[in-house]
């Protein structure tokens, strides 16, 4: 969503999303359903517990384990979980908001954290409100701004944001509102911040090193020259999106095929799931599901609070 959103409402709501290194015919071909699936990483058993024949994205899975936060439309909705059929209910945010595919929840489950495009804004914004949607409120002034990842502790929101320079770095904000820190400075494309559940590291995607990979690197910052960065996966596959489970003993990412340049395409990719050892950046790499998915599958934290489970979009295109 980074580039759309600048572009205006009009392209944020459009269903075809054009990436760098994917087909012509590929770019053209729109999304005509989407399922909101669980999968457990145990039995590698997949649950579609909703089905829609519009597009949906990126479920966040809340603290208490009830519900699942998604966005379509522009809009916020709940999945209740233990409803037999579970059907959308809307976030009574107010409709001036147009949220896109990255919003959380904080871990008291009492605030949510959404990037939105306003009327008259000059791209996203992050905002922080109640978790039933009632008063909003701003966290940053500047503009383009995406929301990623609450701090455990609660204290910081991680989001990707470009100031003027053409180079997209990670910052980081007092949830409570206050200045913006830089947190790292590579002249690559960084994206996709999430804090490890220990709150000491912040993993990334990024190709600094020429291909999409994991990195992490201390939550207070990477240091001068980003020095104190570190890199996590390097294999042939492109990563998007890591997120540490809960208990800090899996990592989940998105993984796209060897020399996709961006990740705004839905093609087929593989959900990839690495253990984590302690303080470890990571270890060997399973896939967990292939799925055509892509923009909007697991831009953000989707895993249980058990971390036994996590949820992602998959998709049918015309």
């Amino acid at each position: 969503m980074r580039l759309i959103l600048q572009f205006g409402i009009v392209m944020f709501l459009a269903a075809v999303m054009v990436t760098a290194g994917v087909s012509q015919e590929s770019e053209q071909r729109k999304v005509v359903r989407s399922k909101i699936s669980v999968l457990d990483i145990g039995t590698k058993q997949v649950k579609v517990v909703y089905m829609g024949d519009t597009l949906w994205e990126a479920p966040n899975w809340s603290p208490d384990g009830q519900y699942l936060l998604a966005n379509s439309g522009g809009k916020l909705y709940r999945l209740v979980l233990n409803k037999e059929k579970p059907q959308p209910e809307a976030v009574n945010l107010d409709a001036k908001y147009q949220c896109n595919n990255d919003h959380g929840i904080s871990a008291d489950g009492k605030l949510i954290a959404f990037s939105a495009w306003t009327e008259g804004a000059k791209g996203s914004q992050v905002y922080v409100a109640k978790a039933d949607g009632s008063n909003p409120r701003l966290v940053t002034e500047k503009a383009p701004s995406y929301y990623h990842g609450w701090s455990p502790d609660g204290k910081w929101l991680a989001f990707v944001a470009e100031r003027g320079d053409g180079n997209f770095d990670i910052y980081r904000v007092p949830a409570k509102g206050g200045a913006e820190e830089r947190l790292t400075s590579h002249k690559g494309y960084d994206d996709g911040p999430d804090y490890s559940p220990d709150g000491k590291w912040i993993y990334i995607n990024t190709d600094r090193s020429g291909t999409w990979d994991v990195w992490r690197f201390p939550a207070e910052g990477a240091g001068e020259n980003d020095a104190k960065a570190e890199r996590v996966t390097s294999d042939e596959w492109e990563d998007w999106f890591p997120h540490p489970s809960p208990d800090g003993k899996w990592m989940v990412f998105l993984s796209f095929p060897k020399g996709t340049k961006g990740h705004d395409g839905r093609m087929n990719i593989q959900l990839r799931i690495m253990p984590m050892e302690g303080d470890k950046a990571g270890g060997a790499i399973q896939t967990a599901a292939e799925i055509v998915g892509g923009q909007g599958t697991i831009n953000v934290n989707s895993w249980s609070p058990d971390s036994k489970k996590f949820a992602f979009v998959s998709y049918e295109l015309e």
